[in-house]
């Protein structure tokens, strides 16, 4: 069982960054890849960015490709999210998750969930 419990959203200014945090809890966070995924009113919830165990291979969605870097410490059960540049169409509540399918886009991959943290971009 992990539990994963974010911080780090709020408001910003276009253009602005935000970094989001994840902790884990369990002694088996560094056996999961990590994902965050986002979901915006009126739309699907959609992939972001995701990292494998050992945080060596990452992958991002297209629509924030260099403006985001997903990143993780193992030692602090942590997995983060820098936000950069951001565009008031990167408003969602953003979640991270945690599974063992590696790698996935998909959020049925994904078994752990956190509660979701309020990002919203201001124009």
């Amino acid at each position: 069982q992990v539990q994963l419990v974010e911080s780090g959203g709020g408001l910003v200014q276009a253009g602005g960054s935000l970094r989001l945090s994840c902790a884990a809890s369990g002694r088996t966070f560094s056996s999961y890849a990590m994902a965050w995924f986002r979901h915006a009113p009126g739309k699907e919830r959609e992939f972001v960015a995701r990292i494998s165990w050992s945080g060596g291979s990452t992958y991002y969605a297209d629509s924030v490709q260099g403006r985001v870097t997903i990143s993780r410490d193992n030692a602090k059960n942590t997995v983060y999210l820098q936000l950069s540049s951001l565009k008031p169409e990167d408003t969602a509540v953003y979640y991270c998750a945690a599974g063992r399918t590696f790698p996935s886009v998909s959020r049925n991959d994904y078994v752990y969930w956190s509660q979701g943290t309020q990002v919203t971009v201001s124009s």
